[in-house]
């Protein structure tokens, strides 16, 4: 190699000043960038393609929100009808055993009063299942169930055993 006094060859320095192509460091990848653009048709397609992504995005969202109000409303009214029944449910469980065991008492000073009591419960059962007349049937047993639709949600759907229930106690079946 020669060196001549107007050029200067360097060891350890920038190697050649001179190239073929842009001296930039990025503009070659600038210029790949430019070589391999998408076409007009896949850059438009991917704008609608966005655009419909965030309709769809903003459509969940709403329907998300919107059912989240629901749920809230519904959440709300289950703890207003949970506490209504439940402060039924202590009114008479206050008032009951207050009366229950006045009568209690009373019962219990007499004497043979486990015997009494044992038959006094079965007359008063008889009582209740002989003196009903005719068709009263199902006054007795929709008195012993629960209407209320909404009471249990994890249990089994019993809404038409429900119906046909109310719909016998309306109108009882005929012999």
């Amino acid at each position: 190699m020669t060196v001549s006094g107007d050029e200067s060859a360097t060891v350890n320095g920038d190697m050649f000043q001179e190239s073929n192509g842009p001296t930039d460091n990025y503009a070659a990848i600038a210029q790949v960038d430019i070589q391999r653009q998408e076409p007009e048709s896949l850059r438009k397609w991917r704008e609608e393609q966005k655009t419909r992504l965030e309709a769809l995005d903003s459509a969940s969202k709403a329907a998300e929100a919107e059912w989240r109000e629901k749920a809230k409303k519904e959440l709300e009214d289950w703890h207003v009808h949970q506490n209504e029944q439940m402060e039924k449910n202590k009114a008479n469980n206050r008032l009951c055993p207050s009366l229950a065991r006045i009568a209690d008492k009373a019962f219990y000073k007499q004497p043979n009063s486990d015997v009494i009591g044992f038959v006094a419960s079965e007359e008063a059962f008889l009582a209740e299942t002989d003196g009903d007349s005719p068709g009263s049937e199902w006054e007795r047993v929709a008195r012993l169930c629960d209407f209320n639709p909404k009471t249990n949600k994890q249990a089994k759907d019993v809404s038409r055993m429900r119906s046909v229930l109310i719909s016998l106690k309306q109108t009882p079946l005929v012999r």
